[in-house]
């Protein structure tokens, strides 16, 4: 072997350190988007549960139908007594 041989491992060391972290910046990459997808997963049950509940929670049709009849058969007769109070 010559002074200036350089060992068969000497290059091979060099390409497989960036190797590894590739590697580790792949594991990373990936590790992190399952989390965020599992956190948008997540969101979107729970999003999806809070908008099949929305219906029970609000005034059905009929009810608010009436309770406007109502408000509107009050306002007409304060609107009576104003008008006779003020032909008065």
């Amino acid at each position: 072997m010559s002074r200036f041989a350089v060992p068969a491992q000497a290059g091979k060391s060099n390409i497989m350190d960036y190797q590894v972290l590739f590697n580790g910046a792949m594991i990373l990459a990936s590790f992190f988007g399952g989390w965020t997808l599992n956190t948008i997963t997540k969101s979107l049950e729970r999003l999806d549960k809070d908008v099949r509940a929305m219906p029970m929670n609000y005034v059905g049709r009929v009810d608010y139908r009436e309770d406007i009849r109502e408000l509107k058969e009050i306002m007409n007769k304060v609107f009576e007594r104003l008008d006779n109070k003020v032909d008065k």
